[in-house]
């Protein structure tokens, strides 16, 4: 599996495992489909959207793993 960092794009994310679409709109991040989204970093996202990027990266790591 690649390694996901924040550096990593929604885009690299989706394809990734499509399914983690789930887990970014669970926790608000409902823009994902937007075309301007899919080079956006998860650092950049989870800044836009008050988050914490590392713990947005754990999250997606442990469903990643599942």
């Amino acid at each position: 599996m690649k390694r996901v960092t924040k550096n990593t794009t929604i885009g690299e994310l989706l394809q990734l495992d499509p399914d983690i679409a789930n887990v970014l709109t669970g926790i608000g991040m409902h823009c994902i489909g937007c075309p301007s989204s899919q080079r956006e970093t998860i650092e950049q996202a989870a800044d836009v959207h008050g988050l914490d990027a590392d713990d947005l990266i754990e999250d997606i790591i442990g469903f990643l793993e599942a």
